[in-house]
């Protein structure tokens, strides 16, 4: 007989950390689009180059965090890194 329902990953720790990571992760991807996108610009701004670098190393660093994160403050990442992906988004 077979499982419909497929497996029980309920009881596994790090759900958590994981998806702060994977939304992180899509903002550093977002901030590396821009960035090469800015590269091969005609007239390439180099401020702007910076400031999404800053980002980008920002985003980098609170990805090292959650080595050490408890599952409240990793959940906590994750609702910000979702709101500024949404917000970068729009942009």
């Amino acid at each position: 007989m077979s499982d419909t329902h497929g497996p029980d990953f309920s009881g596994l720790e790090g759900g958590e950390e994981h998806a702060a990571e994977d939304t992180i992760q899509e903002v550093v991807n977002w901030y590396n689009t821009q960035i090469i996108s800015e590269r091969r610009a005609a007239v390439p701004d180099d401020e702007r180059i910076e400031e999404l670098k800053a980002g980008r190393e920002g985003a980098l660093a609170d990805q090292a965090q959650l080595a050490t994160a408890d599952p409240e403050e990793a959940d906590r990442i994750a609702d910000v890194y979702a709101a500024r992906l949404k917000e970068l988004k729009e942009s």
